[in-house]
């Protein structure tokens, strides 16, 4: 063989021998410890932003680019309408359930309270006022205890001296034959009788005067106290003729005026 050619051979085995260790040192390469790759602060600081909990620590450099979103966000939200009507007012309330409400409630004037009084009767007395519609204890001293009360409407008022003649809790009421009849005529059907319970028209207490069928008790309707809206007898809130019921006993004084 001639020496050229043995060159080129020699040539042609070089080669194969550099392409051979430059792929081996390649693979060698794929899977060595590469160098850590370092990135710009800036650059980085949106992804680790993302990253990180809200409690990690962020460079101070990058915090007041973060903090601006959520002002922004907080700018396009438009507070929500609680009412959505042209006046952005709370609806009126319904006129029927208001006056209804103020049907249902009694004027303070006729709580409880001690006044002056210059009356002639003797201490102990009760003196019920229809026009006014108050009932006096008279305690003397110039003083009684006075309390308000419901009276008989148009046609069923009265006038009169009476005695208690009988006390009752939580009394049984047997209405008239009269009221049934009349009642009704509206009808409204009673019960011959009813037991004393909170749904008893007489309430908690009953004072009975003289032989009559009229009464000083309590009412279920504590509203009607101040109105003409019985059949002659007179109403008080529980709590009123229960204190009155305390004070005084069978036999006292009663003028209805």
């Amino acid at each position: 063989m001639k020496p050229r050619h043995l060159l080129l051979i020699g040539s042609l085995a070089a080669i194969a021998v550099s392409v051979v260790s430059t792929g081996m040192a390649f693979a060698n390469d794929r899977y060595a410890t590469q160098p850590p790759v370092k990135v710009s602060r800036q650059a980085a600081a949106p992804w680790v932003a993302q990253l990180q909990s809200p409690t990690s620590r962020i460079d101070p450099q990058t915090r007041p680019a973060l903090r601006q979103k959520p002002a922004t966000l907080r700018q396009k939200q438009q507070p929500r309408a609680r009412y959505q009507n042209v006046s952005q007012q709370r609806p009126a309330a319904n006129p029927v359930k208001t006056v209804r409400k103020k049907q249902l409630q009694m004027d303070p004037v006729y709580l409880p309270q001690t006044v002056s009084y210059s009356g002639r009767e003797k201490p102990g007395t009760i003196v019920i006022d229809t026009n006014k519609r108050f009932l006096y204890l008279v305690e003397g001293n110039g003083q009684a205890r006075r309390y308000g009360v419901g009276v008989g409407k148009q046609g069923f008022g009265w006038k009169g001296t009476q005695r208690v003649s009988r006390k009752a809790e939580w009394p049984t009421w047997t209405p008239p034959k009269a009221m049934i009849e009349r009642e009704r005529k509206k009808g409204r059907i009673l019960p011959a009788q009813m037991k004393g319970g909170a749904n008893n028209p007489l309430g908690a207490r009953a004072l009975y005067l003289g032989s009559t069928l009229y009464r000083i008790h309590g009412t279920n309707q504590p509203w009607t106290i101040g109105k003409a809206m019985s059949s002659g007898c007179f109403r008080m809130r529980n709590e009123d003729v229960t204190d009155l019921y305390n004070r005084v006993g069978v036999g006292t004084h009663v003028v209805v005026r």
